[in-house]
């Protein structure tokens, strides 16, 4: 398989907007951080803070030809897993003749490749989804030095980010003697200062990220089938107190970072488990939304030096695999039923509901703008807007399936379909 970039000679299209003057609620008072300085680079799942909001040059007007450009696109193996970046580096993965996967880093900006690296791992999902692919499926995350990548069949491996050398390897199957997952490894894993965390084993795990030194196992649910966690955690301080919210099959729960105590938690109704999306936090709420169950906002109270979770809202719509965007007090959401909703964050009253699109949407939100990626390979530009749906800008980016997450960093758009990894650049 040839793997020299082609240079694409597209253009792209424009709409004006005022990067400065919109302010994200989601940004600027959840206080949620993958680490306790979180960069701008787009370096892990959802971005630095892990909550799809992109810090990086304005945009242009919208996403046709005359303002957006390909940089260098070069084929790949199939994946789901969201590109990352870091300094000039992108990093990505791919599962490789249904055998092996194989992680390879390119030069952000020609598409040099310059390192790659496989290892054996593969496996199939269960029947009833295997026609989408048995895929390697999370994001990976890098801290600038290493590169920690979550195979299929739960093995997180680390790397050193600039040669490609595997620093250790930890198979959670083997350590904790648990079951392979059914769907394998699909939560995305979390660096914080030294430590990585990740939901594999069939529980939530912290780990020296030098080391792969297990330091606690918490919320154990003994793994196996239908065990696969699908959501992936992030860091908030709520109530004063900084901690990990993570959300398993069964519930939304708080988890200390220290020892892996649970804080709090919250039982969230979803048909078998699928409790996929990223929490969405802010202040000291907490939304989220499940495939056959509803929507809703928690509030997290203290007392007496404990926490407690009441509930704020419910309403009856129900997410799916596409995590939403907060802006200026409103929740944007991808629903089950393929259509895209905006719901008022503090009383839960859906302002407006839009006709059908694809099935998934990945989203990156930038002051007032939504860039949203569905599977069919359609990007779109959204101004977020209580009022109405305003679609801005819409193109066709690509004729293969893309379900892995859009990218953001610099004035560059990283866009993984099931078959190429693509650069654009804003102009």
């Amino acid at each position: 398989m040839s793997r020299r970039p082609y240079v694409g000679l597209a253009l792209l299209v424009a709409l004006g907007w005022n990067f400065l003057a919109a302010r994200s609620v989601g940004a600027a008072d959840a206080q949620v951080a993958s680490s306790e300085e979180p960069s701008a680079v787009w370096n892990q799942w959802r971005g630095a803070t892990r909550d799809g909001r992109s810090t990086a040059a304005p945009w242009a007007e919208g996403v046709g030809e005359e303002h957006l450009e390909q940089v260098w696109t070069v084929p790949l193996q199939p994946s789901y897993s969201g590109p990352i970046v870091h300094g000039d580096m992108i990093f990505t993965t791919e599962t490789v003749d249904e055998e092996s996967e194989r992680v390879t880093a390119y030069d952000r900006n020609s598409g040099k490749l310059l390192w790659e690296r496989s290892w054996k791992g593969a496996m199939k999902v269960p029947f009833f989804a295997r026609s989408n692919g048995s895929w390697i499926r999370a994001t990976p995350a890098c801290d600038g030095e290493r590169l920690y990548v979550a195979g299929i069949r739960d093995v997180l491996v680390a790397l050193d980010a600039k040669s490609g050398e595997i620093v250790w390897q930890l198979d959670f199957v083997e350590k904790f003697k648990s079951p392979l997952p059914s769907f394998g490894f699909v939560s995305s894993p979390l660096v914080d200062g030294e430590e990585i965390y990740v939901q594999a084993g069939g529980a939530v795990v912290k780990l020296n990220k030098r080391t792969g030194e297990v330091l606690w196992s918490s919320l154990s649910d003994g793994g196996g089938m239908g065990n696969s966690a699908f959501s992936s955690p992030v860091i908030a301080t709520i109530r004063g107190k900084r901690q990990l919210v993570v959300q398993t099959r069964e519930k939304l729960a708080g988890v200390s970072l220290e020892d892996g105590s649970e804080i709090w938690s919250q039982v969230v109704e979803a048909f078998r488990g699928m409790n996929i999306l990223t929490p969405t936090i802010w202040s000291d709420r907490l939304f989220t939304s499940s495939y056959g169950g509803k929507a809703w906002t928690y509030e997290l109270t203290q007392a007496d030096g404990k926490m407690s979770v009441q509930q704020k809202w419910e309403n009856k719509l129900q997410g799916y695999m596409s995590s939403p965007v907060l802006i200026d007090g409103y929740i944007y959401l991808h629903l089950r039923n393929r259509r895209f909703t905006c719901i008022e964050a503090e009383t839960g009253e859906v302002k407006w509901t839009t006709q059908p699109f694809g099935e998934y949407w990945s989203m990156v939100a930038q002051g007032d703008r939504i860039l949203a990626l569905d599977e069919r390979g359609e990007l779109l530009m959204i101004r977020a807007n209580p009022e109405k749906f305003d679609l801005l800008s819409q193109r066709k980016i690509s004729s293969e399936s893309a379900w892995a997450h859009l990218g953001n960093d610099g004035n560059q758009l990283f866009v993984r379909d099931l078959k190429n990894l693509t650069v654009y650049r804003w102009k």
